[in-house]
């Protein structure tokens, strides 16, 4: 299996979100397979922004990882994602977070994602879809856990997105 975060903090929210994942799964060759709640967060790297909407995806796909990262990035082209600063304001953000066990570190594409254990918004919504899931030996419900604090800064809304 395959996981993407997904995130959005400009305009529609959760338009956004919904539109990104309706995308995904229209893509000949990936079929979402579950979704989770959708978390407000505050933004993390470049803080003096708005809060995100935040999804965790589970994806099965024929497409390589390389392959798939261009669907995503043309994804969030479509949605109008523009790439002025780090960590900056955007319409949808699609991040490879695993791809089966495979493991790549290439200045274009990092799998697992260089931040995943790092990001609270990253791992409490992938431990809704995955809790057992292991990256370098760390349970992603215990990664998520141990972010408990930061849990204030990461809040599951009443939202959903539905496009299985």
């Amino acid at each position: 299996m395959v996981y993407l975060s997904l995130g959005s903090n400009i305009g529609d929210r959760l338009g956004y979100l919904s539109q990104a994942t309706r995308l995904l799964n229209e893509y000949i060759g990936i079929s979402i397979t579950k979704i989770s709640s959708v978390y407000e967060t505050a933004a993390w790297g470049l803080e003096a922004q708005a809060d995100f909407y935040n999804i965790a995806v589970e994806i099965a796909t024929s497409l390589l990882p390389r392959e798939l990262l261009e669907v995503c990035q043309e994804i969030e082209n479509r949605l109008e994602r523009t790439r002025e600063i780090q960590w900056g304001p955007r319409t949808v953000d699609i991040d490879i977070l695993l791809y089966e066990d495979i493991e790549i570190d290439e200045e274009s594409l990092i799998i697992p994602h260089k931040y995943l254990l790092q990001r609270p918004f990253v791992t409490i919504p992938l431990a809704e879809i995955a809790p057992d899931k292991r990256v370098k030996g760390v349970r992603i419900a215990a990664a998520a856990k141990g972010h408990s604090e930061l849990k204030s800064k990461c809040l599951r809304t009443s939202y959903t997105v539905d496009e299985l």
